[in-house]
Order: C-alpha cells, then sequence, then structure tokens
C-alpha cells in the first residue's frame, strides 16, 4: 500500500466536493496506517461494527466533533449491543432503515441522530446494495416521524448508488427522494453514500463528472437551503494505492481447451470481488514477456469455484511459466478486508506501507 496515493486522493475528493464532508468506508481497507493517515487528514469514518469503532478510536478518530462526529454508523442491521458500544465510544449518528432498527438506536441510545437510508436504483454499479438495505420514501417519512416519538432525533436521510457506480447521474435518483423528505427537519443531514468508482481494467469517467453531476443535483433539488452533506468513499481512496503480487502455481490445458493459470491468491485469500467477475483487475506481468493469448484465471485453493475469471477476457504472456510473479493493480480495497483467516491452509494476505 502505497499511503501518499490514499493522501492524493483524499486531496483529489476535497478539492472536488467541497461541501460534501468524507466518512471513510473502513471496510474498503481497515488497516491501522490507513486509518491513522486519513485520521490525521480529518477525515471520517463511516464504521459498521464494534470492531471498526474500537479500530478508528485507536487509529485517532475523534468520535465527538462536528455535524456527526468522525464516527458515523452506517449499517443499518444493528441491535442493541453493538449500538451500546458504539454510543460509549461517542458514536451519535446511526443508519436505520427499518422499525427494528429504529427500536435498536432507540433502547441503546436515547436522543441520538438517525439518518434514514433510502432504496434507490442503483443500476450502473458492479455491486447493487438496494435489495438488501434501504426503504421506500413513504416508509422513510413515517421513520423519520416515529424517530421523533421514540425519543431520537430524526436528523435526515442516507442512501447508496451500489459500489463501483459507473454512472455519475445515479446520485440524482438519491437527491431528488431525499428533496421530498428533509425539509421540514432542523439543520438535516444528507449523507450521499459511497461508489465513487476507480479505474480498472476499464477506464471509469473522471471525479469531476461526478462531483459536478452531484453538485447540481444538489442545487437544483434544495437551492440556497443545502442540507450538511456526508460522503462515504471507500475504493475511491484505497484502491489505487494497492499492488498485489502473487505468483503464478501452474499452468496447464485443461478438457475445455484453454489455458489455465493457476495463482498463489484467489477468491478466498484476497480476490473476493472476483465473485462473478464483477471487478475486472489489470494485471503487470512481471517476469514473462513478449506475445500474450487468452486465459481462464484460477485461484490455488481445491475449491471449484476459486476462478477469478472465466467469462472476463484476460490475455497474458504466452512464455508464462510457473514461478512467475504477476502484479494485480488497484488492488488496495477489498482485497485484504476480505481475505479468509485459513481456507484451505491458506494465510491472509500480508500487507506492506510506504
Amino acid at each position: 500500500m502505497d499511503l501518499d496515493v490514499v493522501t492524493d486522493r483524499f486531496a483529489a475528493l476535497r478539492a472536488a466536493l467541497p461541501a460534501a464532508r468524507p466518512y471513510y468506508a473502513v471496510k474498503a481497507n481497515p488497516a491501522p496506517p490507513v486509518l491513522r493517515l486519513l485520521a490525521r487528514l480529518g477525515c471520517g469514518f463511516d464504521v459498521a461494527s464494534p470492531g471498526e469503532v474500537r479500530l478508528c478510536l485507536q487509529a485517532g478518530a475523534d468520535a465527538g466533533a462536528g455535524t456527526a462526529g468522525s464516527m458515523s454508523y452506517g449499517n443499518p442491521i444493528v441491535r442493541p449491543a453493538d449500538v451500546a458500544v458504539a454510543v460509549d465510544a461517542g458514536v451519535r449518528l446511526f443508519a436505520v432503515d427499518s422499525r427494528g432498527g429504529l427500536e435498536a438506536v432507540a433502547s441503546a441510545a436515547p436522543g441520538a441522530g438517525v439518518l434514514v437510508r433510502l432504496a434507490v436504483d442503483d443500476g450502473g454499479s458492479r455491486t447493487p446494495f438496494w435489495h438488501k438495505f434501504g426503504c421506500r420514501p413513504d416508509a422513510a417519512a413515517g421513520l423519520l416521524d416515529t424517530a421523533a416519538v421514540l425519543g431520537l432525533r430524526p436528523a435526515g436521510v442516507s442512501f447508496h448508488v451500489g459500489s463501483q457506480q459507473l454512472d455519475p447521474a445515479a446520485w440524482d435518483r438519491g437527491i431528488t427522494a431525499a428533496a421530498k423528505l428533509v425539509g421540514h427537519l432542523d439543520e438535516p443531514v444528507l449523507n450521499l453514500g459511497g461508489g465513487l468508482p476507480v479505474g480498472y481494467a476499464e477506464p471509469v469517467p473522471p471525479l469531476s463528472r461526478y462531483a459536478g453531476a452531484i453538485e447540481s443535483s444538489v442545487r437544483d433539488h434544495f437551492g440556497d437551503a443545502v442540507p450538511a452533506l456526508m460522503i462515504e468513499p471507500g475504493r475511491f481512496l484505497v484502491a489505487e494505492a494497492g499492488v498485489v503480487r502473487t505468483e503464478v502455481m501452474q499452468v496447464a490445458e485443461r478438457p475445455d481447451g484453454r489455458r489455465w493459470v493457476y495463482l498463489d491468491v484467489g477468491r478466498y485469500n484476497g480476490m473476493a470481488e472476483c465473485e462473478q467477475e464483477a471487478i475486472a483487475y489489470r494485471l503487470d506481468s512481471v517476469d514473462a514477456g513478449g506475445p500474450a493469448g487468452p486465459v481462464v484465471l484460477a485461484g490455488p485453493t481445491c475449491d471449484g469455484d476459486d476462478v477469478l475469471y472465466r467469462r472476463t477476457r484476460c490475455e497474458l504472456p504466452l512464455r508464462l511459466r510457473a514461478g512467475d510473479r504477476l502484479d494485480i493493480l488497484a488492488a488496495g480495497a477489498y482485497t485484504a478486508s476480505y481475505a479468509s483467516v485459513g481456507f484451505n491452509g491458506l494465510p491472509p494476505l500480508r500487507t506492506y506501507f510506504v
């Protein structure tokens, strides 16, 4: 992990969207050096569990400062015991999307602020969320009213357009719905969620297009009464900072007539985002050169699902042999944090920081 790249990405985001305070999605890469750096830079943290709360506190997060403090509990799937840990750490803003979530927060954190999470169409993203999280706008209005009845502070709304969102206009869908819900609130908060993409095997629109689309939508729907804005970047801040170096374990022609390349890293020890081939990483051959040809790329385990790319076009040098090294680029997000603990006896990824 190159921490200078994280610094550069954070500066670029702040320059592009100065009105929105970033809350880093800790799940993308919870490594303490990353968290300490972002805390020093003044970034907030989007936390989803007591473990992430503790990691951020150890990294220097100050839960009690600013609109929402420097930690916001963005996971609407909560239980009172988890809320209690977060409250003890000073967290005072929680996302909810159901009556059960409201009751869990109310029982453990009376008086806390809540953001009701909307379900918005996240078409255009590589990893959609809206079937698991969020509620309809009419239900959201009811939850905001119920929050006040339960002794909570209805702070505003949040939404998420899906991870690795390739459509800059996607945020308008959430902003449009939010504008109809928060006008009556005192000092409302609008959490724009995550989804800002990075370039993997294919280029993505520049950050300026996303920032321009978001700012234009906020201006059109809120005019001069702009709420306090939050945004939850994850992969945008850390993906391009990371490189996974892997070794070829075997090259073989299988009965399907295709050349298969097996790496010492697979879906269970770092490459989980290759599930359903959602993310197509760029690969750089360190040792072998010359003409390239198509391959099926697979991991090292004895699990039949440990295949990275079967449909995605992937070409590697024809001279590639066991022992050659490959670099998997832009791999700083959702790799080490997704790695299993010992599946097939394989250790999690070791991470080095420069």
